[in-house]
């Protein structure tokens, strides 16, 4: 099992920035990407952003510019540095993990317990 603990939510005002941190810790194998869903009230969960341990990122088309994702596959960390927030980033934000064990050919998915973020004046 693998734990992701989240940090960083809050309520900012419009333009105003963020930061989200997310740690994963337990019985780790490899894991191979690391990101950010979110999910607004009567809206389905989406994408924000991932990075592979490669340090490929992917982005939702509105988040681009504003946005940046990295990681420490070595701490098993990942961050989101959200600028220039407006109101419809509002959302309870979730990382995510996907951790691959190459003895079994298996793949798990793990969530962490979601964090708040209000863009409100």
């Amino acid at each position: 099992q693998v734990q992701l603990v989240e940090s960083g939510g809050g309520l900012v005002q419009p333009g105003g920035s963020l930061r989200l941190s997310c740690a994963a810790s337990g019985s780790i194998f490899k894991i191979v990407t690391m990101g950010w869903y979110r999910q607004a009230p009567g809206k389905q969960r989406e994408l924000v952003a991932t990075i592979t341990s490669g340090g490929a990122t992917n982005y939702k088309n509105s988040v681009k510019g504003r946005f940046t994702i990295s990681g420490d596959n070595a701490k098993n960390t990942v961050s989101l540095q959200m600028n220039s927030l407006k109101p419809e980033d509002t959302a309870v934000y979730y990382c995510n993990a996907n951790d691959v064990s190459d003895y079994e050919g298996i793949g798990y998915t793990y969530w962490g317990q979601g964090t708040q973020v209000t863009v409100s004046s």
